[in-house]
């Protein structure tokens, strides 16, 4: 079941500027502020141990090399976006085997292609 919410009284200035930050989203202003409040639910419920730490979630054999080169810390300077080590780690957690049996991306294009 959905719920409908109201704000009112926004100043002009503050809608003008959530109305940019949707367009730059390539969103409408609706679905900006359902990103927005998506995401301020999600980090009232995240708990510092449910928060995602990369070193900790990636394989020691991934590890390996890594403190040779000094790298500067990514930081995502944005809310509720992820750098690419948080993406990389969360899919080895979720997918530590790759798949068997599947067609490779390239021939399943090659497919349609040829389809046409």
């Amino acid at each position: 079941m959905s719920l409908n919410l109201s704000i009112k009284g926004v100043p002009e200035n503050v809608a003008e500027r959530l109305r940019a930050r949707a367009e730059r989203n390539h969103r409408s202003l609706q679905g900006e502020l359902m990103a927005i409040i998506e995401r301020a639910a999600a980090d009232a419920d995240a708990t510092p141990d449910t928060k995602h730490d990369v070193k900790r979630d990636l394989k020691p054999e991934l590890m390996r090399g890594a403190a040779q080169v000094p790298r500067r810390p990514v930081v995502s300077h944005r809310q509720g976006h992820v750098s690419i080590e948080q993406i990389a780690a969360e899919h080895l957690a979720r997918y530590s085997q790759p798949f068997e049996g599947l067609p490779r991306a390239v021939d399943i294009i090659r497919k349609d292609r040829d389809s046409r």
